[in-house]
């Protein structure tokens, strides 16, 4: 009877409890924070689900700006690039937090996704979800005002609507980050959150937490 079966047979199929079963062609690492797990440019062989902590992707353009374009959270995966033959990396991936990573080469990944329908329809599904994220992400730059885009970003860093709860987004996140996501200045941002915090839809409280009513915000015209 193999994982997926079982896990039919319980009635909830868990990703990170399937992966843990992968005989072969899978590590699993502690990174401490601001550690590289792969730089652009580097050669692309193998798929990363993170069973815990934050991970950073930038791309660095030629002028050598950096920009930040997503920070992932415990259950994603990063690096998949690789099993559509892309043949280095387009990003760095750097841990924002201590992470626990599991790595799976590409050959693995591929075996699993055609041997297990459940896996397949799940990764698939989270696959379109990314796609959907990074449109409205276009959206969100072309048509949104700097604090809609800064509201937008801290709600999808909080994992808004995961329980209705407010969540510390990022330990220590940085303005600067924060900048680069907007696509604004570090002293716009700084002017945002202080408003933020003065209306209660942010605090500091050994991270930063946000409130669901920063939603306001966003769907204010």
């Amino acid at each position: 009877m193999t994982p997926v079966t079982v896990a039919k047979k319980r009635g909830k199929f868990n990703p990170k409890t399937f992966l843990s079963t992968i005989d072969r062609g899978r590590t699993i690492a502690t990174f401490p924070r601001k550690r590289t797990i792969f730089a652009q440019g580097d050669s692309s062989d193998s798929v990363f689900y993170i069973q815990r902590g934050k991970i950073k992707l930038t791309v660095l353009a030629k002028s050598g700006k950096e920009a930040t374009i997503g920070i992932l959270n415990e259950g994603n995966f990063f690096g998949e690039g690789c099993l559509a033959a892309q043949p280095f990396r387009m990003c760095t991936a750097t841990t924002i937090t201590e992470c626990t990573l599991m790595r799976i080469d590409k050959k693995s990944m591929m075996e699993v996704i055609h041997r297990e329908r459940t896996f397949s329809d799940m990764f698939v599904a989270y696959l379109l979800t990314r796609n959907i994220r990074h449109e409205e992400d276009l959206v969100d730059q072309l048509f949104n005002s700097s604090e809609k885009r800064l509201a937008r970003i801290l709600l999808l860093l909080a994992r808004f609507g995961k329980d209705g709860k407010p969540e510390v987004a990022i330990p220590k996140i940085s303005q600067e980050i924060l900048a680069e996501m907007v696509g604004t200045t570090r002293g716009r941002v700084n002017f945002f959150m202080n408003r933020f915090r003065k209306l209660g839809f942010v605090r500091y409280n050994g991270g930063l937490e946000v409130h669901p009513s920063l939603l306001n915000i966003v769907l204010h015209d």
